[in-house]
């Protein structure tokens, strides 16, 4: 049965703002370095946090008795409470203003921008766009857009329908393999703590919203795509990025990174490619 939503009480909620700070301790940034196996040495204060490793911080702050079953949070900040229990990662726009340092205390103004209603092949879906502003010491530091897709349950027995599928670009020179073990996603969910039970309860994965394995989460993606711009561009500074999420991934096969300069060696392109040879996460990365 198709969820029926009242778009007007939706929409009244746009505007919603929340305001929130944080402190960027070394020890986050240090346990994900270990996490991702990388060799950089150890994070201390004054250092500059990579340009994908914020989602470390400003955690959100959510009391076990107001999760949803799927471990998920019922109120995620300036979205509403919403009847859809599905929530998946779409994409989002970040841009640079200046780096980030270990050490500093940061500030973080969240606004609900946008909420829509669509019909698919699913059922209903509700697209969220969420916009931060992130102020430090010196000011304006980062601006982000991230988009997020509430969706109807799986009923029993089903399973989730395979979103389409493209095929990236043959010609990326720069590819690397990452096996996305169930030790990685626990310790990405614990850093994060993001509690949703699909990216570590493979009963629930698996029986209750129908799909082949572990689903690796959309951030983390995120984060091992533009940490591979990074070390390919090891002398430039990243000054923005976009990416959109195509398909899920899964801890059931290595996938495998690929990426690409621009023509104009200004930016990168990059993608996330699923064990089938098809896209699961395309980036663009703009270079200072």
């Amino acid at each position: 049965m198709t969820t029926t939503l009242d778009l007007g009480d939706l929409r009244s909620h746009i505007g919603r703002t929340q305001t929130t700070t944080d402190v960027i301790h070394a020890g986050p940034a240090n346990f994900l370095r270990l996490a991702f196996g990388r060799s950089e040495p150890e994070y201390r204060e004054g250092d500059v946090l990579p340009p994908a490793w914020l989602g470390l911080y400003f955690l959100p702050k959510v009391p076990a008795d107001a999760l949803r079953p799927d471990g998920s949070p019922r109120d995620t900040g300036v979205v509403p409470p919403l009847a859809l229990p599905r929530r998946m990662f779409a994409g989002e726009r970040v841009r640079l203003h200046g780096g980030v340092r270990i050490g500093e205390t940061l500030r973080r103004e969240t606004r609900l921008a946008d909420l829509s209603v669509k019909r698919g092949g699913t059922g209903t879906l509700v697209f969220a766009t969420v916009t931060s502003r992130v102020f430090g010491p010196n000011g304006l530091t980062l601006e982000e857009e991230r988009r997020t897709v509430f969706r109807e349950e799986v009923k029993a027995g089903e399973r989730n329908q395979a979103p389409r599928r493209e095929a990236p670009p043959s010609d990326a020179p720069w590819r690397r393999s990452v096996t996305p073990d169930p030790v990685l996603l626990f310790r990405f969910s614990a850093l994060t703590f993001n509690s949703h039970r699909i990216h570590y309860d493979r009963a629930w994965a698996m029986e209750v919203e129908g799909y082949p394995g572990l689903v690796v989460h959309g951030p983390l993606t995120t984060t091992l795509l533009i940490d591979f711009a990074r070390d390919q561009n090891p002398a430039r500074r990243i000054a923005a990025y976009a990416t959109q999420a195509r398909a899920p991934l899964f801890d059931t096969a290595p996938f495998e990174l690929r990426g690409r300069p621009s023509a104009n060696g200004r930016a990168c392109e990059l993608w996330a490619v699923t064990p089938e040879g098809t896209i699961a996460m395309s980036a663009e990365v703009e270079l200072d």
